[in-house]
């Protein structure tokens, strides 16, 4: 039991710090860049891209094992997988739209982007070729939500900074912010190496 959870808690920190989504493998980067700039909404984001990410990484592993895998169609994984990322996405925009309308509208075309998101889609993905088990499946999307969660939370402190600051003219907005990421993405390679999976 001590070593399953050993296992379990691998899981969550390389893919929230040494394999984080956003600083080492650069995937959903057009989110990132484009809800980090105030904290409100990155905070939102953060919740909801953890909450859809478990969940269809737990959908996703259901459907692979119990479905797919069976009837020796795996081919299809990665259809099967956006459809059921699409569908959760709608029941969260719709959720999001009634319990918090003012969020939902900041996030824009962001929440609708979560459905292609490359984050979203690698999740299940790994999962399946790691072949993890249920629990490992749902720990990799916790983690991989936490990851991406922090880096939105870090930039969106930073950039909400840089609004205040002297910053000259060629690298205001979009410049400054990616090389505020390369940085952190730097900074990120220090945990290279913590765990060896």
């Amino acid at each position: 039991m001590n070593s399953e959870f050993t296992k379990l808690l691998e899981i969550i920190i390389s893919a929230s710090l040494i394999n984080n989504f956003v600083f080492t493998r650069f995937l959903g980067l057009c989110i990132f860049f484009g809800v980090s700039k105030k904290m409100e909404t990155a905070v939102g984001m953060s919740i909801t891209f953890t909450a859809v990410m478990m969940v269809s990484a737990a959908l996703s592993w259901v459907v692979f094992t119990q479905i797919l895998v069976p009837l020796d169609i795996t081919f299809l994984e990665i259809i099967v997988f956006i459809g059921i990322i699409a569908g959760l996405v709608q029941v969260s925009d719709t959720i999001m739209r009634k319990v918090s309308p003012g969020l939902y509208y900041k996030l824009g075309i962001y929440l609708a982007l979560i459905s292609t998101n490359c984050i979203i889609l690698a999740v299940p993905l790994i999962n399946a070729g790691e072949k993890y088990s249920f629990i490992q499946s749902l720990a990799f999307g916790l983690g991989s939500g936490l990851g991406f969660g922090l880096a939105l939370v870090i930039m969106a402190s930073i950039r909400e900074k840089l609004e205040l600051a002297d910053v000259p003219a060629p690298f205001k907005g979009l410049p400054m912010a990616f090389v505020i990421t390369g940085l952190i993405a730097l900074a990120f390679t220090g945990f290279s190496g913590l765990i060896t999976l």
